[in-house]
């Protein structure tokens, strides 16, 4: 699939600019462009919609992006020595692909991208879970983008997607299904990347839902459940004792016992339980 674009493989594109990827910069390269064009589809129709890719390296996914017909693409790139590299593929998309130097956590991409938005990426190992928290609690929802197919190692999308009941239930399935749909749409072996990680990795499909699907508080929904899951093998009563003194009359009322441990309790629970905390606290400030 080397000619998808007229492009050069991937592989002499890294020869060509001495791609090597960086541990230090989590850069493991999807060369596959097959792979990538099938990551991109996962993303949906982009014939309308601005996409934003982070830390794109040689390419691969940005050229699949653009060959299954994304109005633009935002590329947002921390190596330099990538820069040459992406500015090639703009060559051969002239105005469809803009090209940021820099730090994705440091970067406001509004300014660069025209609604509606999507946001697809192979993300840095050592920032992906990072970035996707940033992307799910926005001042506002719904939020900027329409929806995120993100790549990240196979344990953090079973996190994201998991239900309770599991040791892969936790804060990032909350915070994930609670405002989203979210579901693993390609697992790829590490054999698929140079160089080849030690794990599995998993694409994650997630729409931005209109409005959440309990009302909670979102401070005070990511105050309980941070609360809850960093002591995840003790009971609510004992875990979540700091947020109320009268925490075990709060989780009956939210109708979870107080002897249940994080684990088990779904998401819809834990929004009741935003709720009663919030009643209360607002009683108490009256």
């Amino acid at each position: 699939m080397s000619a998808i674009d007229g492009l050069p493989p991937l592989r002499d594109v890294i020869a060509r600019h001495d791609l090597r990827a960086k541990k230090q910069l989590g850069q493991n390269f999807l060369l596959d462009l097959n792979l990538t064009a099938r990551i991109a589809r996962a993303a949906g129709d982009l014939t309308q919609c601005d996409v934003i890719e982070v830390g794109p390296g040689p390419g691969g996914l940005t050229r699949g992006l653009l060959a299954e017909g994304a109005r633009h693409v935002l590329a947002i790139e921390k190596d330099a020595r990538a820069i040459p590299a992406l500015q090639e593929i703009a060559e051969a998309y002239p105005g469809r692909l803009t090209v940021i130097h820099g730090d994705a956590l440091e970067i406001d991409p509004l300014a660069h991208v025209t609604p509606p938005v999507r946001i697809a990426a192979n993300l840095p190992y050592n920032i992906g879970t990072e970035l996707l928290v940033g992307w799910l609690t926005p001042p506002e929802w719904p939020p900027f983008w329409q929806s995120l197919t993100l790549m990240f190692q196979k344990e953090v999308a079973q996190r994201i997607v998991a239900k309770p009941g599991g040791k892969d239930y936790g804060r990032l399935a909350i915070l994930a299904q609670w405002r989203c749909e979210a579901r693993i749409v390609l697992t790829l072996p590490p054999q698929a990347f140079v160089p080849a990680p030690k794990v599995e990795s998993a694409v994650v499909h997630l729409t931005a839902l209109p409005e959440p699907r309990f009302p909670a508080d979102p401070k005070l929904l990511e105050e309980i459940t941070r609360a809850a899951f960093n002591q995840r093998r003790k009971m609510l009563r004992a875990s979540l004792r700091g947020l109320h003194p009268q925490i075990e009359t709060l989780l009956a009322e939210a109708g979870i016992p107080p002897t249940a441990r994080a684990e088990e309790i779904d998401l819809e629970r834990f929004c009741a339980l935003a709720r009663a905390l919030a009643a209360a606290l607002a009683g108490a400030s009256t």
